[in-house]
């Protein structure tokens, strides 16, 4: 027989109120109360009746969440986090994906509606300007809460990295280790957190007063074939060509490091290399890569956070806007960390974007 919440309340030594509380999330409970009434739900293997529950509250206590490609490393981690969130809070979480499709974006949110998912997490699929696009809340008609990629002049709660920041950190390690010269491959520019990046890698040129070239601004998108051909052409100009470059998304970083291997182009001999994301297999690569670590779990559990201070606010009562920028990591390994002038290579270091 499936265990109920007056074992549960027996097993962690507190009262039913108290376990029915931390399942609902409807009361504040003490940490400590908190944490001896999940150990149970662990131990006793406890799963609510949901359509009893559902019945008897008009609450679904299902939280959704939307990401464009679930084959990306990047996302699953996100989706870590918010489920871990979730499930601390009493709540479940489905997980869907828009294949990158604006209209399967649009059609997935339409059906979670439909489930009664009492809130939304959102990677959009695509930029969402105020003038282009209507509120992505409106069409849920649930609260949402935008992760990663951030919509431009829409008042709506984000969780995202500080992305023009970290970009700015990983430009300006590269030139400390000597490189003027250094190319920035990115994702689609019609994603706003695909902007902040060139933005901050701007920023760090400005900063350490070189020029910015455009011809080293290569503006790609997510397939092998487009930065295949933007690196092949940029690293095949001559004494012009970059010695350093920046990948802003695993994505991009991972289809550049191929390109340029086909070439016979090896890093950091022939170019240092710094990519956003931790890229697959990459303790294959040796040497190893730099890479722009976002705190992708810590993301997705401060969204579903945000999220749930929004439905427990009520209309009544709604909490003001809440735009959360978490720091990325900046982790040093060879790709990166040799300077021009063959001097010795360091060992792995770590920096942190400012908060």
């Amino acid at each position: 027989m499936a265990p109920n919440q007056k074992e549960l309340a027996k097993l962690a030594g507190v009262s039913a109120g108290t376990v029915s509380n931390v399942i609902s999330g409807s009361a504040k409970v003490s940490e400590r109360s908190r944490q001896k009434v999940l150990e149970a739900i662990r131990v006793l293997n406890y799963r609510p009746n949901l359509i009893a529950r559902s019945l008897k509250t008009n609450r679904t206590y299902t939280l959704g969440i939307v990401i464009p490609d679930i084959t990306i490393p990047f996302f699953p981690k996100i989706v870590r986090g918010a489920e871990a969130a979730a499930r601390e809070r009493g709540y479940f979480l489905i997980v869907l994906d828009s294949e990158g499709s604006p209209e399967r974006e649009a059609d997935m949110l339409a059906l979670l509606r439909a489930q009664r998912a009492e809130g939304i997490l959102l990677v959009t699929a695509q930029s969402r300007d105020a003038a282009e696009t209507e509120d992505p809340q409106s069409v849920a008609g649930s609260p949402i809460v935008c992760v990663d990629r951030v919509p431009v002049d829409l008042e709506v709660d984000s969780v995202c990295v500080d992305d023009a920041g970290a970009s700015e950190m990983a430009t300006a390690h590269l030139i400390e280790n000597g490189h003027t010269r250094i190319a920035i491959i990115t994702g689609p520019l019609s994603l706003q957190n695909e902007r902040e990046r060139l933005r901050g890698y701007r920023n760090a040129l400005t900063r350490a007063g070189l020029p910015v070239d455009d011809s080293l601004i290569w503006n790609g998108a997510f397939g092998q074939e487009v930065v295949s051909g933007l690196c092949q052409r940029g690293f095949r100009t001559g004494d012009n060509k970059p010695t350093a470059l920046l990948a802003t998304n695993g994505v991009t970083g991972m289809a550049a490091l191929r390109s340029l291997y086909s070439l016979g182009l090896r890093t950091p001999r022939d170019f240092a290399f710094v990519t956003f994301d931790q890229v697959n297999a990459e303790a294959l690569f040796k040497p190893g890569i730099s890479t722009v670590v976002q705190p992708t779990y810590e993301m997705g559990h401060r969204a579903v956070e945000v999220l749930l201070r929004r439905i427990e606010g009520g209309e009544q009562s709604p909490p003001p806007i809440t735009r959360v920028q978490l720091p990325a990591e900046l982790v040093v390994r060879e790709s990166s960390s040799g300077r021009l002038k063959d001097e010795p290579v360091k060992s792995e270091t770590k920096k942190h974007a400012k908060e």
